[in-house]
């Protein structure tokens, strides 16, 4: 699960390091978007978790892990 957060939170690193010194709600828009890409690529391992017949509660835990700071409760909700 978490080779696609890591590559979700690569990503916006990298956006935020080319964009020298963008507008405030420009800075905030694609940091909102990264994150979403973040949480739906933790949803997505989750969702194979539960394609390979692991039990529920192993993929909940591993999905509240990769959200941690994250996101919010306990199926990874969006902070806003």
């Amino acid at each position: 699960m978490g080779k696609y957060l890591c590559m979700a939170l690569l990503a916006w690193c990298l956006a935020v390091v080319a964009h020298a010194a963008p507008n405030p709600a420009e800075l905030e828009r694609k940091e909102d978007i990264a994150r979403h890409r973040a949480i739906a690529a933790a949803h997505e391992e989750a969702a194979k978790c539960l394609e390979s017949g692991k039990k529920d509660a192993l993929c909940e835990q591993a999905l509240q892990a990769a959200c941690k700071g994250l996101a919010i409760g306990k199926f990874c909700g969006m902070k806003h």
